[in-house]
């Protein structure tokens, strides 16, 4: 029997992400009083940032309005700002600018950042992909180093502006380095008269032993083998020590190599958003070295039932203990989760426990690989699902349409529609 739904309150939910939004539909459309604050008015599909940094999709594509999305619940406010503190005692959180917000029930859901370990002013030269930002950054040096290659008369000069290293071989590394292999390869192959984009070399370094590390073994071979096919280097053991304007240094074996280079991207690692340094200030909570704030088992600050953290900043544990993984599905879950606790669904002392549905990695044109726990399988089955499970995913109609056309262009012409450079300045 479902537990009695309580009153919740006002619910003030900071950031609107996967878990934000997730929580904030559910409780909308329960008829509670939401307050969504973000410093952007739009959702972001993140997983498909990638395609944006390499010209197959645009920004808008894989963004939607957050007030869209929240637009038949008129018990659902959207803010925009950025919440810069919280208030405990008088129970309301501080916005940029002077403004505040009143709650009874808080769900922090602010998300993480790329993590440079300690070399943060690498950031400058090897820009990550966690906002539409960094994907039109991305793009922007992407393309400018094949314009820049086209006048370039000197070879080993023109060979380093074609160098591309890809540094980090989880599932963003593997989808941006075979995109980008993709692209030189294909999309680009008769744009320029200079020389051959197919001469382009791509790079994927990881330091550890395989690529696709939380993937079972045999998918991380294949998906070598299939990003080898399109051309990538895949280098493990490989340790940046030292990124430059034009190179990148990478220990294996004790050796450093210096390597021309006139692109790297940044997909080594995330953390935490720097908004847990005011959860530990005002709650006194704890917190991992990747800034990720522990939280009871049902994502409550302990000793706060009243603030819930959820997505990349929570450090939640899953049934084998060790903590889960910064992955959409599980903010997804994290985030219905809330809504139903903080609606009285759930009853007190409930535990979330995140349901995996299984993880995917797509390389590139009909290759992918698809681990769902007892079935594993890769190639054109995997790509398959790659695609549909994605669509799925995407928040409004508007965007499964628009991703699924592109997609289906780019299938059959090989061809990217958003190949755009719109800085030229930039490089």
């Amino acid at each position: 029997m479902r537990p009695a739904m309580q009153a919740p309150g006002r619910v003030v939910i900071v950031g609107g992400g996967f878990g934000g939004l997730y929580a904030a539909r559910v409780l909308a459309a329960a008829g509670a009083p939401v307050t969504v604050v973000d410093r952007r008015n739009f959702h972001l599909f993140q997983p498909l940032l990638y395609q944006v940094a390499t010209g197959g999709l645009s920004p808008g594509d894989i963004a939607s309005p957050i007030r869209s999305v929240l637009k038949r619940h008129l018990n659902a406010r959207v803010v925009l700002g950025e919440v810069v503190d919280i208030d405990p005692p008088r129970r309301r959180v501080l916005i940029r600018g002077g403004d505040e917000l009143v709650y009874d029930t808080l769900v922090v859901a602010t998300g993480s950042e790329p993590s440079y370990f300690g070399h943060d002013l690498w950031m400058a030269r090897a820009p990550g992909l966690k906002t539409v930002e960094d994907a039109l950054l991305v793009r922007q040096r992407v393309f400018a180093a094949f314009e820049r290659a086209e006048l370039e008369p000197d070879g080993a000069a023109r060979q380093a502006l074609t160098t591309f290293a890809v540094v980090g071989g989880g599932p963003t590394g593997v989808e941006l380095a075979g995109a980008i292999a993709e692209l030189a390869r294909s999309t680009l192959a008769r744009d320029y008269r200079a020389f051959d984009p197919a001469r382009a070399r791509v790079l994927l370094l990881e330091g550890g032993d395989r690529i696709l590390p939380v993937f079972p073994a045999e998918l991380s071979r294949r998906a070598t083998r299939s990003l080898e096919r399109l051309g990538v280097e895949v280098r493990t053991h490989a340790f940046v020590v030292a990124i430059a304007d034009g190179s990148l240094t990478v220990r294996v074996n004790d050796r450093d190599e210096t390597i021309p280079a006139a692109t790297v991207l940044w997909a080594a690692g995330v953390r935490a958003s720097s908004f847990s340094d005011r959860l530990v200030e005002r709650f006194c909570a704890r917190r991992d070295p990747g800034g990720r704030v522990e939280v009871t088992a049902d994502l409550s600050l302990p000793g706060h039932p009243e603030v819930f953290v959820i997505g990349d900043l929570a450090l939640a544990s899953g049934r084998s203990g060790r903590p889960l993984p910064g992955l959409a599905p599980v903010a997804m879950q994290q985030g219905r989760f809330v809504a139903r606790r903080i609606l009285g669904r759930e009853p007190a002392g409930a535990r979330f426990r995140y349901r995996d549905k299984g993880q995917l990695a797509v390389i590139g044109r009909n290759a992918a690989v698809c681990d769902l726990g007892r079935v594993r399988f890769f190639g054109f089955p995997a790509w398959l699902v790659w695609v549909f499970v994605h669509i799925a995913y995407l928040i409004e109609y508007d965007n499964k349409v628009l991703v699924l056309v592109q997609w289906a262009m780019s299938y059959v012409t090989r061809k990217r529609g958003a190949r755009l450079i719109t800085n030229p300045a930039v490089e």
